[in-house]
């Protein structure tokens, strides 16, 4: 099994940073890519930043300039460093991995972590 544990989340004023950290663990033998979604009430889970293995990265235009994705390959940790908040930043950030495990040689299974969340307000 896979295991992925998010922090880093809290409230913050606009204008404000937050830095957010995935670290998976488990019976991990590689992971594709790793990525960061969020889920605001009412709405649908949406991808924020992705990035893969190789370090190719991708945004949602809302957060792209104020967002940066980054992942420590060795440790299987992804950062989501979130600059120049917004009100309509506010929701629950998730973890997304996709990994092949020690057991599912071959095959690749997304895994999420159980989320944080990220108020924006004045």
């Amino acid at each position: 099994q896979v295991q992925l544990v998010e922090s880093g989340g809290g409230s913050v004023q606009p204008g404000g940073s937050l830095r957010l950290s995935c670290a998976a663990s488990g019976s991990i033998f590689s992971i594709k890519a790793m990525g960061w979604y969020r889920q605001a009430p009412g709405k649908q889970r949406e991808l924020v930043a992705r990035i893969s293995s190789g370090g190719s990265t991708n945004y949602a235009g809302s957060v792209k300039g104020r967002f940066t994705i980054s992942r420590e390959n060795a440790k299987n940790t992804v950062y989501l460093r979130m600059n120049s908040l917004k009100p309509e930043d506010t929701a629950v950030y998730y973890c997304n991995a996709e990994v092949t495990t020690t057991q599912t040689m071959g095959l690749i299974y997304p895994y999420w972590g159980q989320g944080t969340q990220v108020t924006v307000s004045s």
